[in-house]
């Protein structure tokens, strides 16, 4: 590593730790589960733990995002990823719902991994802030969730 001065590196900042140490736990948790039924069951109780968890604004955010993606997408499975609420298709995560307070962040997130079929030419977003969910912000995401996984 030429002209960098390897003394000013950190490491992993308090909360890319805490949320490597969740991940951690949910793999050990679902290790450990029977069968998939119990599993399935498991995982949306421990999303609905993790939003239950979050503060205001985020938790209601989060609430009706569950309830949209659950409703309009029910092949995606709820599941936490990395302490957050996520929704996978075949155990591969899709979408996920990433709290402001996690992060300390201005707003809360919307995100997609690159399994979601949202492709738009040559550049498309794969993350949406998120300040509150209207009727209409949960009719897009409705819609966005239906294209993911179309």
């Amino acid at each position: 590593m030429t002209g960098v001065d390897s003394s000013t590196y950190e490491g992993f900042t308090a909360d890319e730790r805490a949320a490597m140490k969740d991940h951690a736990q949910e793999m050990k948790k679902a290790a450990r589960r029977s069968s998939r039924a119990d599993k399935a069951a498991q995982a949306e109780q421990d999303v609905l733990a993790k939003i239950a968890e979050m503060r205001d604004s985020d938790r209601v955010m989060a609430e009706r995002v569950h309830a949209v993606i659950t409703a309009g997408a029910p092949v995606l499975a709820p599941k936490l990823w990395y302490g957050m609420p996520a929704y996978a298709l075949d155990g591969k995560v899709v979408c996920f719902f990433q709290s402001a307070e996690k992060f300390k962040a201005r707003y809360a997130t919307l995100g997609f991994s690159d399994l979601a079929k949202l492709d738009e030419g040559t550049m498309w977003a794969a993350g949406f802030a998120l300040t509150e969910v209207t009727p209409e912000v949960a009719a897009r995401i409705a819609a966005l969730v239906k294209q993911a996984v179309s």
